[in-house]
C-alpha cells in the first residue's frame, strides 16, 4: 500500500493539550504531524479553530505518519464537512492508521470509518450541488473592458476551496467570482484562485439580461411527460430555486404536466405526420432491394449495395462484406477466393499474412499494388470455428455463384486488361467451369476480350512448407509476365 507523509506542526497548553489550528485541510495536516511527532494520542487532544493561528515549526529532523494516500484524499473531503468533531476523527484515524491498523479504512464497519465515509460522501455531494447550481449574473466593473461574472451560492458544508479548482479549468477564460456566507472564491482568468471572507447574498447582483433567456431556454427543454417530481426534488432540492432564475417556472410547468401531455397527446398524429411525413424504407429493405441492382453505379455504390447482401448464409456469421479496393480504370485485375479473418476484421481484402506475402511479391515483379484493382470472388469470410479460433473453409460452388453478380460488376466497371486469377476457386467463379491451376498456371487465356492467367494463391504458398522458396519465385514469375501482356 502506497504511502505518503503529513506536514505541520501544533501548539499546546497546561493539561490537555490545546491545539489551535487554521480550520482548513492544510492547518489541521500541519498541527497533526507535530502532535503526532510529539507522541501525544488522541485522547489527550483539544482541537481548538482559530482563523489566526500560526503553523508550528516544521520539525524536519524528525519522521512524519505513513499513511495510505487514500486517508489523504479521504480526509481532504471529510476536512470540509460542517461538524466541529471531523478534527478529532480525522486526527484519530490517523493515530490508529499509523500504530498498527495500516488495513483500517477497509473496515467499513468500524464507527471511526463509518463516520468519515459518511462526511466525505456529504461534501463530494454538496459540492456536485455547486456545480449544478451556480447561476453567474454580468456586472461590469470601471476600469474593465470584460465585465466580471458573479453568483451567490449557499453551501451545507465548508467546500469553497475544495471545489474552486473545477470552476477555475470550466471558466478559465472568464473573470468570476462565487460569493457564500463562510468564504468567497475569486478568480482574474489567469494565476491562482483567491479567496476573501464570506458575506452576504447583499453582496450578490440580483439578476441580469441573460436570466430572460435562460428561462426561455429551460421552458422548452421540461418535459411534461417524463416529470417525476420525487427524483426532481431529491436531485433538485428546494432550498436552492431562491437562488435559481428557472426555478420561479417550476410550480407552473409542473401543476400544467398533465394538461400539456393530454394536449400533446391529442395532437400526435396531426404533429408525426407534418414533421416527418412518409415513413420511410427500413434499412435492411432498401439494402435487400438495392441488392439485386447491380447494373449501375459506381464501385462505391455498388460496395454500399453489397454491405446488406444476403444472397447466401455466409453474411451471417461474417463480421461484414469484403469488397474489391483500387482505381477504377485499373489495367490489372487480381481476384482471389474469399476474405481471410484479418480480412474479415479489417473490411479489406488481403491484408493478413497471404496479403502480405502478395505485396512481396507484386514488389519483386515490379507491380505497384496501388496500380491494381483487388477482390475476391466470394465477399464473405466462410470459416469453421474451433474454440476462439476461426480456421478457414473452402466455399462451395452455390456460394460462388451467390457473389458472381458482385464480381461481374466490379469488372464490368473497372474493365481491366488482364484479370489474374488466384487459385481454382477464383478461376471457377471466373470461367465458370473447374481448371488444373498448377498445369494451367501463368498461361495466358482468353475471356471476353480480355486475357485471363490463372496462378496459384498466396495461402498456398505459404503452406508448401518444404517447397515454399521455389513456390515463391515461381508465383514472382507468373505476376512478373503479367507486365508483359
Amino acid at each position: 500500500m502506497e504511502q505518503v507523509s503529513l506536514f505541520g506542526g501544533s501548539a499546546t497548553s497546561a493539561g490537555h493539550v490545546a491545539v489551535r489550528f487554521v480550520p482548513d485541510f492544510v492547518g489541521w495536516q500541519a498541527a497533526a504531524r507535530a502532535q503526532w511527532q510529539a507522541g501525544l494520542p488522541p485522547a489527550s487532544l483539544w482541537w481548538q479553530a482559530d482563523p489566526k493561528a500560526k503553523a508550528p515549526p516544521a520539525a524536519d529532523d524528525a519522521p512524519g505518519p505513513r499513511v495510505p494516500r487514500s486517508f489523504v484524499t479521504l480526509a481532504r473531503a471529510a476536512a470540509c464537512y460542517r461538524s466541529a468533531d471531523r478534527w478529532a476523527l480525522l486526527y484519530r484515524l490517523l493515530w490508529r492508521l499509523s500504530h498498527g491498523e495500516r488495513h483500517l479504512l477497509t473496515l467499513v464497519g468500524d464507527p471511526d470509518v463509518a463516520r468519515v465515509n459518511r462526511y466525505a460522501k456529504a461534501v463530494r455531494r454538496d459540492v456536485h450541488k455547486m456545480k449544478a447550481f451556480v447561476r453567474f449574473r454580468t456586472v461590469f466593473e470601471p476600469g474593465f473592458d470584460e465585465p466580471r461574472y458573479v453568483a451567490w451560492f449557499e453551501p451545507e458544508h465548508e467546500i469553497v476551496a475544495y471545489a474552486a479548482g473545477f470552476f477555475q479549468r470550466r471558466f478559465a477564460n472568464m473573470r468570476w467570482s462565487i460569493l457564500t456566507p463562510d468564504r468567497c472564491a475569486h478568480w482574474e482568468g489567469s494565476g491562482d484562485v483567491w479567496f476573501s471572507p464570506g458575506t452576504d447574498k447583499s453582496a450578490a447582483p440580483d439578476g441580469d439580461v441573460t436570466e430572460d433567456a435562460w428561462r426561455v431556454y429551460y421552458r422548452s427543454i421540461f418535459n411534461p411527460a417524463r416529470i417525476k417530481t420525487r427524483a426532481m426534488m431529491s436531485e433538485m432540492p428546494a432550498k436552492y430555486w431562491k437562488n435559481l432564475p428557472e426555478a420561479a417556472l417550476i410550480p407552473g410547468l409542473i401543476a400544467g404536466a398533465d394538461r400539456r401531455v393530454a394536449a400533446m397527446e391529442a395532437d400526435r398524429r396531426e404533429q408525426d405526420t407534418l414533421r416527418c411525413g412518409a415513413t420511410p424504407e427500413a434499412p435492411a429493405a432498401m439494402l435487400a432491394r438495392r441488392a439485386d441492382d447491380a447494373e449501375s453505379g459506381s464501385l462505391q455504390q455498388l460496395a454500399l449495395r453489397a454491405a446488406g447482401c444476403q444472397r447466401c448464409a455466409l453474411c451471417g456469421p461474417a463480421t461484414q462484406t469484403v469488397f474489391g479496393e483500387g482505381p477504377a480504370d485499373a489495367r490489372i485485375m487480381l481476384v482471389g477466393e474469399q476474405p481471410g479473418d484479418a480480412e474479415d476484421l479489417a473490411g479489406r481484402p488481403f491484408v493478413g499474412p497471404a496479403g502480405q506475402l502478395l505485396d512481396a511479391a507484386l514488389s519483386e515483379a515490379g507491380l505497384d499494388r496501388r496500380s491494381l484493382y483487388v477482390t475476391n470472388a466470394v465477399k464473405h469470410f466462410k470459416f469453421t470455428p474451433k474454440g476462439k479460433t476461426r480456421l478457414h473453409a473452402k466455399p462451395d460452388y452455390h456460394e460462388i455463384h451467390a457473389c458472381r453478380p458482385w464480381l461481374e460488376a466490379e469488372i464490368e466497371r473497372v474493365a481491366p486488361d488482364v484479370v489474374v486469377a488466384l487459385g481454382a476457386s477464383a478461376a471457377m467463379a471466373l470461367l465458370d467451369r473447374r481448371i488444373s491451376v498448377t498445369r494451367q498456371r501463368g498461361q495466358r487465356i482468353a475471356w471476353h476480350e480480355r486475357c485471363l492467367i490463372p496462378t496459384v494463391h498466396p495461402s498456398f504458398i505459404l503452406r508448401s512448407r518444404e517447397r515454399r522458396d521455389a513456390e515463391y519465385r515461381r508465383f514472382v514469375a507468373d505476376l512478373s509476365a503479367i507486365t508483359a501482356t
